[in-house]
């Protein structure tokens, strides 16, 4: 498992890192106004169901069932039921993008009520998500290959081809504008072409294993009808953190203009540690729980579960602590240029604050869920999700009048910590979580370390490094890289004096699979 999450997270990083330079671009020729806010609409609508059906519903479902008549039946059957999922999966979501080009119009006064009707965003928006919406068929089909590549255990694969969704985005930035009229129109272009690239990745890396995937006719075969049972069930559950974020669009739309925007880069930085981590823990935790739980190995399951608990924190608890403390500089650096301002920079930094609060809860969330589904459980997140989704929508009518731009993320927050805390509870009440000594150890550590580590950087804070915010733009990136270096080597210092973690055999592990990879 420890392979996988690390294979996962390392083109995840890749990934996010290359989404940053994307976003930057966005950030300098479009900064916070009426375009940005449409443009950001019109992704998130397709966005949304990337993340529900592809780190959601359909991998919640789907891999548990595949990798299970894998194990039993063998890679026939397993190949067959893939097929015979594909071909429901893209029928009905060909009708579902028919429908969705048809009626665009009512479907942005659903998400983006505060949009007036006819004005610039709302026109603007409508145009973009025509473009983009065809995305949900090409990234979902995608999805449910990675699911297959997944359950077979082909994790680089399945990452890596999401990569490639940054790389044609900052591509269309650059070259289609001139063919396309703005800058707008040809990122919205570079997202549907992506979902078409990574659709046909994916099927080759498919075919490349041994699993032929072919076009059937639709039949709600009863394998099918299992999987629609639980994918429905779960689509609630497994996506609560999605439909938290559409909450908050809703409500940013009411927001004054702008507030999208602010909410989405604060979003795209939270997402750089979520991604990597909650994406890559929850993807390798599922098929190893599954397969532990086939074959009756139960204390092998409360193991696993244990040792994802610990990968998926020993970074991502240092990454909330920093990002609280040094959000200013941080947004500022990656994006203060261009039409993104220091204001806009500063306003941003709040939203970040407050999603990099949750930032833990998040990831907690998906280590935990997959404890469920390996069970075949998918009603009991359904029932604690559409809970926090009640909480989350309170808090942001709540928070909406005085907290503005900062209220969207800090309800999201506050609701994944109630989310995380009752899965982590009902999970601990059937016997499915039993913390070992080592983890209760670990985490204590691990909290220690980062209060210690955000401490370093609030001292560092009043030095010279700490004026990133006046600096020009190639002092203020060499000043934020130089805080999260130095706090970076506090946490690990800080790790290898508490005992918490061994530094030095880390290293040795990195060394030796290094020395393994370049033999091979």
């Amino acid at each position: 498992m420890l392979k996988g999450f690390l294979t996962v997270s390392g083109w995840t990083m890749i990934s996010r890192v290359l989404g940053l330079v994307r976003d930057q671009l966005l950030a300098a020729l479009l900064g916070t106004g009426a375009a940005q806010d449409a443009y950001q609409i019109a992704f998130r609508l397709p966005n949304m169901f990337r993340r529900l059906f592809g780190e959601g519903a359909l991998n919640a479902a789907f891999v548990p069932l595949f990798s299970s008549l894998l194990e039993r039946e063998g890679r026939n059957t397993a190949q067959r039921f893939a097929s015979e999922t594909m071909s429901v999966l893209l029928s009905w979501l060909l009708v579902l993008t028919v429908l969705g080009e048809i009626f665009m119009p009512g479907v942005l006064r659903l998400i983006a009520p505060g949009f007036t009707h006819g004005d610039l965003r709302d026109s603007l928006a409508i145009s973009l998500s025509r473009v983009t919406f065809p995305y949900l068929l090409m990234i979902c089909g995608a999805a449910l290959v990675s699911g297959v590549l997944n359950g077979m255990h082909h994790f680089g694969v399945a990452a890596a081809a999401y990569v490639s969704f940054n790389v044609i985005g900052i591509a269309a930035i650059l070259v289609l504008p001139p063919f396309t009229g703005d800058v707008a129109h040809a990122a919205a272009w570079g997202v549907t072409a992506s979902g078409v690239v990574q659709f046909g990745i994916l099927l080759y890396a498919a075919r490349h294993a041994g699993m032929r995937l072919r076009l059937m006719t639709p039949r709600l075969t009863p394998r099918i009808r299992t999987l629609l049972a639980r994918m429905g069930v779960g689509l609630v559950g497994s996506g609560i953190t999605q439909i938290n974020f559409l909450v908050d669009t809703i409500i940013a739309t009411l927001l004054p203009a702008g507030s999208v925007s602010l909410m989405y880069f604060a979003d795209r930085v939270n997402q750089l540690p979520l991604g990597v981590l909650g994406a890559a823990a929850g993807t390798t935790l599922l098929p190893v729980l599954t397969r532990h739980l086939a074959a009756g190995e139960v204390k092998a399951a409360h193991h696993t579960q244990n040792r994802a608990i610990s990968y998926a924190l020993i970074l991502t608890l240092p990454a909330a602590a920093g990002l609280l403390v040094i959000a200013a500089p941080v947004m500022m650096a990656l994006f203060g240029h261009g039409h993104f301002s220091a204001h806009d920079a500063v306003l941003s930094a709040q939203s970040l604050r407050a999603y990099a609060l949750g930032l833990p809860a998040f990831v907690l969330v998906k280590v935990l869920s997959p404890g469920f589904f390996a069970r075949g459980d998918t009603r009991t997140p359904v029932l604690v999700g559409m809970g926090t989704l009640a909480l989350n929508f309170i808090l942001n009518i709540s928070f909406m009048h005085w907290l503005a731009h900062i209220g969207p993320p800090l309800a999201s927050s506050l609701a994944a910590m109630v989310n995380a805390g009752v899965l982590a509870f009902v999970l601990r009440r059937r016997g499915a979580l039993v913390p070992d000594p080592a983890l209760v150890r670990q985490l204590m550590g691990m909290m220690v370390c980062a209060g210690v580590m955000a401490t370093g950087l609030v001292v560092l804070g009043h030095t010279p490094l700490g004026h990133a915010m006046e600096a020009g733009p190639i002092m203020r990136i060499v000043d934020v890289g130089a805080l999260v270096t130095l706090g970076v080597g506090i946490y690990l210092l800080a790790l290898q004096l508490l005992g918490v973690a061994d530094m030095r055999q880390a290293m040795d592990a990195i060394n030796r699979r290094l020395r393994r990879g370049r033999r091979a």
